[in-house]
């Protein structure tokens, strides 16, 4: 890529996204609803551009900031789950052995000489996510998601982040491909286990906590469009008294969106005692936790 594209291509973003005041405007039209801090966070994130570690607790909206961001941009989101045990391969490429192995027998069906190279081309390579972010031909750069990061162990973690730093992976058979958009990078973190200093230090950083009960009322009326905005108000409500239990997996705002989607459809605009006790399983998904609610009581949850 030349010097004017990519020049080209950053005036692009720049016009798109002049202030942080505009990037919240953008969110909030994909109904995601930023606070300044996160606004301010993503912002740079994109400017920069440096990666952005999001942390807080299941459900906060971390992820959703990523897709937002990627709906804002119009650009692809490419998102790498992470968990315990992944490596290199679901992460970047892998060759795709039975289009290989197709592709030796039709030639020797043919009787048509077959060099190595043949088989080790682009057609024949499956891109994983980091890839398929660095390959991203723009006109501006695609987001890459790495979600739960803290999942993953100690090694991988170091191993995307260097490959990130580069943005370029070297393939051996094929070379160094390098990103001529470097993606726009989040992270996403549940403190799982502390991640290294060496990648907290090269990324900016935000905690993102649980909004307050009126802006948890608003995400879910724009989220479930028919439902009645006091309903919404009481399960946001009823959703801060039960993150106050010792819960195993407090809700999250998910879990107010699922409860009032449900609700909604059995008819409910208020919620009140029969319709805590008709729909436990909509927002507390574990039975310790839903034991737990219930020694408080539905009146109480409902706020009777």
């Amino acid at each position: 890529m030349t010097a004017a594209a990519r020049s080209g291509a950053e005036d692009e973003v720049r016009e798109r996204l002049p202030d942080v005041a505009a990037l919240a405007d953008a969110l909030d039209a994909v109904d995601y609803l930023a606070d300044p801090g996160l606004a301010t966070a993503m912002f740079l994130a994109v400017r920069l551009p440096q990666p952005l570690l999001l942390e807080g607790e299941p459900g906060v909206g971390k992820t959703e900031a990523a897709k937002a961001l990627a709906r804002v941009l119009d650009t692809p989101l490419h998102r790498l789950q992470c968990f315990e045990g992944i490596d290199a391969a679901e992460a970047l490429y892998e060759w795709n052995h039975p289009r290989q192995l197709l592709g030796i027998r039709i030639a020797e069906a043919r009787g048509t000489p077959l060099e190595e190279e043949d088989l080790f081309g682009a057609d024949y390579l499956l891109r994983r996510p980091l890839l398929q972010a660095i390959e991203h031909p723009g006109p501006r750069p695609a987001v890459l998601l790495l979600d739960e990061i803290d999942r993953a162990d100690a090694e991988f973690e170091a191993f995307t982040f260097e490959v990130l730093a580069e943005a370029a992976v070297t393939v051996p058979e094929l070379g160094t491909l390098l990103a001529a958009h470097p993606p726009v990078v989040v992270l996403t973190s549940n403190r799982t286990r502390d991640l290294h200093d060496a990648l907290t230090r090269r990324c900016l950083y935000h905690w993102i906590d649980y909004p307050a009960p009126e802006r948890v009322a608003e995400i879910v009326r724009r989220r479930v469009p028919g439902s009645a905005e006091p309903l919404a108000v009481d399960a946001a409500s009823a959703v801060t008294r039960l993150r106050s239990l010792d819960l195993v997996k407090p809700p999250g705002i998910a879990e107010v969106i699922d409860w009032v989607a449900a609700l909604s459809i059995l008819g409910v605009t208020r919620l009140d005692e029969p319709a805590v006790e008709g729909s436990w399983g909509s927002v507390l998904k574990n039975r310790d936790d839903q034991e737990l609610a219930r020694t408080r009581g539905a009146a109480w949850v409902a706020g009777a």
